[in-house]
């Protein structure tokens, strides 16, 4: 794959570029702020040869806010084939919300810790250039926490709620099953359980994947 960075952290930036080229992939630029990684990108696919994936962090120059979060919105409306995985020190909840609510594919929210997982962090990685999307499950847990005790959800047995923590988390149903040692047949029996429990409507207009995961985390 073609990866694009944007990392301020001068060591964390040139590690990561060894370690994606070690595993194969292009890496035809890595900046240090937001704005760098868009004309970079820009002048790519300006070119023919827009990346697969960009790396952003969160908070860059000049104002360490949220620097990285526009860069990446601007990517996706601009060139929404390219998928963003983003990285941040700490759990941004109404965007990581927004993110794993949206529908949206090819996008990743993780914490930089888990790059320090090397197999995890290429993993998301693959996930995202895919096409698919992958959140910290740190990420998730946080953002399930605040709604352990809602109604909706205490319809669901403990194992539905660890289905649906891994659908939050970006996984489909073979990768549920890998996760949780279950058979793929066990997973899909539970995802149905869950849309029924949430009375999620069984609608071709509605993505009830989506749905689920925006009644676990808003309720």
């Amino acid at each position: 794959m073609r990866v694009m960075l944007a990392e301020d952290a001068t060591l964390l930036r040139t590690g990561l570029v060894l370690l994606l080229e070690e595993e194969g992939h292009e890496v035809p630029a890595a900046v240090g702020d937001g704005d760098a990684l868009v004309a970079a990108v820009r002048a790519a696919a300006d070119a023919g040869s827009a990346p697969d994936v960009v790396v952003v962090d969160v908070r860059m120059p000049p104002t360490h806010t949220d620097e990285g979060l526009r860069a990446a919105l601007t990517i996706r409306t601009e060139w929404p084939t390219v998928g963003v995985l983003v990285l941040s020190q700490y759990v941004e909840k109404s965007y990581a919300t927004q993110l794993i609510t949206s529908g949206q594919e090819g996008f990743g929210y993780l914490l930089k810790d888990r790059v320090m997982r090397v197999e995890e962090f290429l993993e998301a990685l693959e996930r995202v250039g895919a096409g698919g999307v992958a959140f910290d499950p740190d990420v998730v847990r946080q953002l399930l926490a605040r709604t352990t005790h809602t109604d909706p959800l205490s319809k669901l047995t403990p194992r539905e709620h660890d289905v649906l923590a891994k659908m939050a988390e970006g996984h489909n149903n073979r990768g549920i099953a890998e996760k949780l040692y279950i058979s793929q047949s066990a997973v899909e029996k539970h995802v149905w359980s869950i849309f029924d429990k949430l009375s999620l409507p069984d609608d071709p207009g509605y993505n009830r994947r989506s749905l689920a995961i925006a009644t676990y985390l808003t309720n």
